[in-house]
């Protein structure tokens, strides 16, 4: 319950801390687990600073040596801790009192790993989406590496050896043990910050478990997907897969690896343009060549030829057309001549005036009608008798003499 002070009564420094004793001493006993980052034995008894694997945060843990040697954990190494917590009021102190100490083993690390692996692959960040595209040739690499380690050496030698002009800047930071983790972490920040650099390669050689337990730290993980810049994981050999190379956007079997898959070969490179300069020239002289026998075979036709002739021979073939409409037009005209002549004598043959020409004659009655026969004549009727040249007007006579 909260004190009842004021300025005017407050309360003494030494009620304060033993309350604070008090509360602490009613956590009970709790199990804690850490990394060891510091274990100094000082006759029976051992302080151990245990650190926090994810938070940049630690606890003094006070153990006698008989517990600490059931386990005897090396710095560096997960343990589990049964203790009380303590409060010295004296010094206004806080501390954990071991009650046993276990060493966590591989496998139970291996499956803590693969817990951390699942839980993240479930918020996505190791989905194949969130993977950026390195660069062809980025203008400086971001290098983040041990103290003078052999991983630094194999990357820039071989980055060099391919590509001579390309440019690091290099980020030394612990690789292993309490800390690393938050170190690897500033160094990549700092990196991803640098407008230069295009791509980052975080690299360390091979190790225990153990040894590679700080690239598996999830803070680490998360930093990694929060980048801006493509990161490069190269840690370990063929058979190290620490949980950074899920996150990464690309994962390199060993530092040699990292150099040669963000580096370009300018030997090969060399090689590739001159082999696409060569297929260049030859499609663009085939090309050439197509086009030229096209404008042979062009040029080869008797209209471009001899323009001349073909006009010539144009002109021929006119002629010849005209020649051949003119006959055909006046072998028309004949037959249709000869078609009317005979129509003509057919005519001819047919009409009452060739008929009277053979010395007949057509009578017509007065109403111009053509008499054919004597008995439709009253006597005395005047008729007109037609002949080929003339007629002859006449009147009936009955055979009695009446007319």
């Amino acid at each position: 319950m909260p004190l009842d002070t004021s300025p005017e009564s407050p309360t003494p420094v030494r009620t304060v801390l033993q309350l604070v004793g008090g509360w602490i001493g009613r956590l009970g006993r709790v199990w804690v687990e850490g990394q060891i980052a510091q274990a100094a034995k000082r006759g029976n008894v051992v302080f151990i600073t245990l650190r926090d694997p994810v938070a940049a945060v630690s606890v003094q843990v006070i153990s006698t040596r008989q517990v600490f040697e059931v386990a005897n954990p090396a710095e560096g190494a997960r343990i589990v801790v049964f203790a009380r917590p303590d409060f010295n009021a004296t010094r206004g102190s806080f501390a954990l009192t071991a009650l046993e100490i276990r060493a966590v083993g591989i496998g139970e690390l291996l499956a803590r790993l693969e817990k951390l692996r699942r839980e993240l692959a479930a918020e996505g960040l190791f989905g194949r989406e969130r993977k950026r595209p390195l660069p062809f040739l980025p203008n400086v690499i971001g290098l983040v590496c041990g103290r003078e380690s052999a991983a630094q050496r194999d990357v820039q030698r071989v980055a060099q050896r391919r590509w001579p002009a390309v440019r690091f800047r290099v980020e030394q930071t612990a690789v292993q043990g309490p800390g690393a983790a938050a170190d690897v972490i500033s160094a990549l920040q700092r990196l991803d910050a640098d407008a230069d650099v295009d791509v980052v390669v975080i690299t360390r050689g091979g190790g225990s478990l153990e040894d590679l337990l700080p690239f598996s730290d999830e803070a680490l993980v998360r930093a990694v997907a929060a980048c801006r810049t493509p990161v490069v994981s190269a840690i370990g050999h063929e058979q190290d897969t620490p949980l950074l190379d899920y996150v990464a956007d690309l994962r390199a079997s060993t530092p040699t690896d990292a150099a040669k898959r963000v580096v370009p070969d300018v030997a090969e490179q060399l090689t590739d343009i001159r082999e696409l300069r060569d297929r260049m020239t030859r499609c663009v002289k085939g090309w050439l060549d197509r086009e030229a026998g096209w404008l042979r075979a062009v040029r080869s036709r008797p209209a471009l030829a001899d323009p001349v002739r073909e006009i010539e021979r144009q002109a021929e073939q006119a002629d010849a057309l005209v020649n051949r409409a003119r006959q055909s037009l006046a072998a028309r005209l004949a037959r249709a001549d000869d078609e009317v002549a005979h129509t003509r004598a057919r005519l001819l043959a047919l009409s009452p005036a060739a008929t009277l020409n053979r010395g007949y004659a057509i009578v017509q009655a007065a109403d111009g009608s053509v008499v054919t026969a004597a008995a439709r004549v009253g006597a005395g009727e005047p008729l007109t008798v037609r002949f080929a040249e003339d007629q002859l007007a006449v009147r009936t006579v009955r055979p009695d003499g009446d007319e």
